[in-house]
């Protein structure tokens, strides 16, 4: 099977998106915990999870290309000082995710690649999840005074 390059790109791309949201997500659920946040430390905890499925596909496709996966060059964690800032930084984190994914699926639509469309595709609906559900938190953060 002949390996596309920008394919390649794509993955390894999502990949190091995805590996530094496992380290955001898993930070902010850690601080989140020192605060006595329970709530908030669980969301960030399921995102980890739903992170580490996405990481978990996406090493599959590169493997089933014959590509080792490589995520080495992972952008710096940031984590706010409090949680507003949180859902701020990550709803950026989710929107670069967003914007991955929708040309990624695109591209493979365009090349007929319908396997690996069917792959970013579904990544792009949990990160559109994802980005709903942080809207819905900042919007419920003065009701809930979870500043800190």
């Amino acid at each position: 099977m002949a390996r596309d390059p920008r394919l390649l790109g794509y993955l390894h791309r999502a990949l190091g998106h995805e590996m530094a949201a496992v380290q955001q997500y898993m930070a902010q659920s850690r601080i989140c915990d020192q605060w006595g946040m329970e709530k908030f430390c669980a969301h960030f905890r399921q995102d980890v999870t739903e992170e580490l499925e996405h990481v978990q596909s996406l090493i599959d496709a590169l493997l089933k290309l014959g590509t080792p996966p490589n995520a080495t060059q992972l952008p710096a964690v940031r984590l706010g000082r409090n949680l507003s800032e949180m859902i701020a930084i990550d709803l950026v984190l989710e929107s670069e995710a967003i914007r991955l994914y929708e040309e990624a699926t695109e591209y493979c639509i365009r090349v007929r690649d319908f396997e690996h469309q069917s792959l970013f595709a579904k990544i792009l609906n949990d990160e559109l999840t994802h980005r709903e559900e942080l809207n819905k938190m900042e919007a419920d953060l003065p009701n809930q005074g979870a500043e800190t």
